[in-house]
Formats: structure tokens, sequence, C-alpha cells
């Protein structure tokens, strides 16, 4: 099947032939359904701390978070484009409609191009967007009068102007202040100077960035960065990295062929969010926030994000600490059968791990055992909003291939919504993952786990796309909060959902959580 051009291509993306053998078999047998057994919610398998509670954990994060190496992780390489696919369509109509005045607003196929430019001056890039047209001899309002709206949108996404359909979001201005707009990374840099500090005052952020994207986002953050360090007296430790090539998938036709270029070389995609589990993994942090570039909200907002950030950090700690000394005790070997039942308790009650019907059989040894593999790995607190219609993940029971059942954050998706009764457990799911993580990657002994060994190869996605005019099937890895942490300790908390504002259109930004009071 393979060529020496091929197997070269290969070596050059560090891609081991045998990986590519297993995705062309993934694609060949696809990958199986998550089984799932019931939904997880509050009081099962979802934590909810009353305000007591929660101030307590808040108290004891601010004690202790100095101790730690503390990192924020953003997800930040994904590029803005699909954030404006309804204006992309509008231009595309208004450029078929020979007369503007048939232009109309009220017409559903326009309800949204209607909804941007009737408040178009309170989007933080309008002045931006006034300036560039102005430079080029063009009064924004004019164009919007005359129902110029092609030249508008031109100079909002093409190059020729601000180019936002090209950019990152990390890059885009999402909020309006008194002294200016500030990009989506910007938000970022003033949130990891609320919680992410650690006894020096050093605030490290890491960002995921695109190859083209990386200069550009590295200039922006240094013109800003020296602003923040002296309003919030911190010192930013900022590190970035870029999807490994290593990590993208290969493609297949129909037949689950390679399919090639004209040149006759092998088409390559990447691994989706998934492929960051190595990004994150070479990072040397201890407690890992993680947070995508784009749920971020003003600063008249960020109060609640930042006192759920705190009380699901304090959670960690606590669990932490009481995993470390048991399993100081699981590898002494001489714990007491008093001291067994606390643990076998505490990983249920509070890790909701859940043995299996074998374990009773078990000898006191081999209890010992499999408690100690449980504890010892990494650790993940997640943050969950209340369902109010979002598209995405949630959080459920799930049954693996070996018949032990774990927490999960399940997508859509991965479920086999033919089945009735997947169907029905999939309705009755009351929460939302927000991607809202706080996790801890070294062992007991403070060693870090490599995050790899942790992920469950089976839970990839298939989907089709097409190029040059061809349609190839591509694959992804398994996601980032998703398979790639199926193996990790993961521990469910319900937060506010104001917590939780993505924009993932471009009119996201027009909600109120989004504008200036």
């Amino acid at each position: 099947m393979f060529t020496q051009n091929d197997l070269k291509q290969f070596q050059t993306k560090g891609i081991d032939i045998k990986t590519i053998e297993q995705q062309i078999d993934n694609f060949k047998s696809g990958f199986p359904f998550i089984k799932l057994v019931r939904p997880a919610v509050p009081g099962d398998g979802i934590v909810c701390f009353p305000v007591s509670e929660a101030d307590k954990l808040l108290v004891f994060y601010n004690k202790y978070a100095g101790e730690y190496e503390i990192l924020k992780f953003v997800p930040a390489s994904g590029a803005a484009s699909r954030m404006f696919k309804t204006l992309f369509e509008f231009r595309e109509a208004c450029l078929k409609i020979k007369n503007a005045d048939q232009i109309d607003f009220n017409n559903n196929e326009f309800n949204a191009a209607g909804q941007f430019f009737t408040h178009i001056k309170k989007f933080a890039f309008y002045e931006d967007l006034k300036q560039v047209m102005a430079e080029n001899g063009l009064k924004i309002k004019e164009c919007i009068d005359q129902k110029d709206y092609v030249s508008v949108i031109d100079y909002l996404l093409e190059d020729t102007g601000l180019g936002y359909a090209s950019l990152p979001k990390a890059l885009l201005k999402f909020h309006r202040y008194n002294d200016g707009s500030r990009l989506a990374l910007e938000e970022h840099l003033v949130e990891g100077a609320d919680y992410g500090q650690n006894k020096e005052g050093r605030v490290a952020i890491h960002f995921t960035v695109s190859p083209e994207h990386a200069d550009r986002v590295i200039e922006e953050i240094n013109k800003v960065k020296e602003k923040y360090e002296e309003l919030f007296e911190v010192i930013y430790e900022l590190t970035f990295s870029i999807q490994k090539s290593s990590t993208d998938t290969i493609a297949v036709d129909a037949k689950n062929k390679p399919f090639r270029n004209d040149d006759d070389s092998i088409v390559f995609r990447p691994g989706g969010h998934g492929a960051l589990i190595e990004n994150l993994n070479d990072r040397e942090g201890e407690v890992i926030f993680i947070k995508n570039i784009d749920n971020i909200v003003p600063d008249r907002l960020k109060e609640q994000t930042y006192r759920f950030k705190r009380v699901i950090g304090g959670y960690l700690f606590e669990l932490r600490d009481t995993i470390f000394s048991y399993l100081e005790k699981l590898e002494d070997g001489n714990i007491s059968d008093n001291e067994l039942k606390k643990v076998i308790a505490f990983a249920a009650e509070k890790l909701c791990i859940s043995p299996g019907p074998d374990f009773g059989e078990m000898s006191k040894i081999e209890k010992v055992d499999f408690l100690f593999t449980k504890l010892n790995r990494p650790i993940r607190i997640c943050g969950m909003v209340k369902n109010e219609g979002e598209p995405g993940g949630g959080p459920f029971w799930v049954k693996n291939s070996e018949g032990e059942v774990s927490l999960q954050i399940v997508e859509s998706s991965q479920i086999d919504l033919s089945d009735a009764s997947q169907k029905e457990i999939f309705g009755k799911s009351t929460h939302f993952n927000p991607v809202d993580l706080v996790c801890y990657v070294r062992n007991y002994k403070g060693e870090q786990f490599d995050l790899r060994e942790y992920v469950d190869p089976e839970t990839g996605f298939i989907s089709k796309k097409s190029k040059d005019g061809r349609e190839l099937k591509a694959q992804e890895l398994p996601g980032l909060w998703n398979g790639a942490m199926a193996d990790w300790i993961t521990v469910f908390v319900e937060v506010p959902v104001i917590t939780f504002n993505p924009v993932k259109t471009v009119n996201d930004l027009l909600r109120k959580e989004h504008q200036p009071a």
C-alpha cells in the first residue's frame, strides 16, 4: 500500500507506520459507540456545594495555592472562520441580488446578518473596522445606509481589512472598555492574574497556537504584557506550542485507501483538539487549569468565574491530599482492614470509582493492588453547568468493554442514538460540559504522569470531508477532555452557568454577557 516516498513522508511528520496502519484499521472497523449507563446528575456523579462549603474550599485554595506550580492552559489554535459563517452566506446572497432594496432583514434567511448590521457599533472591533475602511476612502455608515453590506463584510473578514476570517479567536477583539478594547487572549491574561499566581507573583499561561499565527500572537501579547503586569503586580511566564505534525491523521477515500494529492503525496489532516494531550503532556505544570480561548466575560462578570475557579481548585487540593495519604498506606502493604474499608469508601463516594462485580471476590492484596492503580492516576475536576440547550458533550456514567463503570464527558457523536434506550439516557442529561477543568498531573512521589498512557484509543471519531471536489474520510483523535482523559480520576462539580459564555458566532458578542454594563 505504501511507497518509499510515503515512508519518507511519514518519517518527516514523525509518524510511525504502525500508527498509520492502526488509523486505517479504524476507518475499516469504525469506532465503537460509548455505552451509556445513566446521566451524571446532582447527587449521582455531580457534586453540588452549598455556599458554606464553597466558601471553605475557596479559603483552602487561597491558603495553599502559592505552594503549587500552577499553569493556565488555553487551547487557542482554532481559526475564527466559523464564527462568520452567516456573514459569508449573506455576502454570497448579496452578490446575487441585483437590486439592494430586495435585501430584507426581516427575511429569516437574513436575520443573523440583520442583527449584525443593526448593532454593529456594539462590537469591540467596530472602531478598528471604521478606521481601516476610512483609510481606504470608505465611510462605514454610508456603506450601511446605501446597503453596501458587501464592502463592510469584506473589510471585516478579508486581508485587505481586518482579516478576521483568517485569524484565530485569540486575536479578535471581544470586549469594550473605557480604555480600549481587549483581544480574547488579553482576557486570559487578566483571568490568570487572579487565580493563577504563585507565592512569587508569577503567572504561568500556555497558549496552543497554529504555526501560521504564532508570530502574530506573540507580537500582540508583547504589546500588552507589561501593561497587565503593572496593573496586577505580577510577572507573566507565557509559553506557546503548536499542534505536533506527528498527531495528524491520514485521510482515506471511500474504499479506505490513502487519499492522495495530485502529486501522489498522502493527505493528512489535523487530529482535532485531542492532539493537544501531547502539548499538555509536555508542560511541567503541577496544577493545570484548562479553559477554551472563547469562554471569557468582561471584568464586570468575572467575579463568579474567579470564585469557582478557586472552589474547584480547593477541592482538587483537598482530594489530592487524601489520595496521596492513602497511596502511601497502600504502597506500604501493611494497611489494616479498617483502613482499607476507608479507602474503598473514599474511592466510591468522593472519586466515583466503581470497583466492579468481581471486587468482592478479590483477596486483600488484589484489592490493595486494584485501589493503588485506581488512585495513582492524573486527577481532573470538571466544572459542569446546567444544560440550557448548548450543543456539545455532557457528563455520563459509562461502561467500558471490561464492564467497568466510570464518569466520562461524552459527545453526542459517540452515542448510538438509533438505540432507543441510549437515546433516552442521553435525553435525560441535565448538565453540560463547558470545558472548565483543573487538573493535577503529578503522582504522589512528585513525578510527572505520562498523560498519553491514560487515553482511550477507541473513542476517536470519523467524519466525511472533501478536498479538490473529492470526498474523503477524516479521523479525529480522542478528544482532549473526552477520550484523551478517559482513564483519569474524574470528578464533576456543578458551577454557575454565568461561568460559561462561549463565542461560537460573531453575534454571540452581542449578548449582554459580552457587552459593557
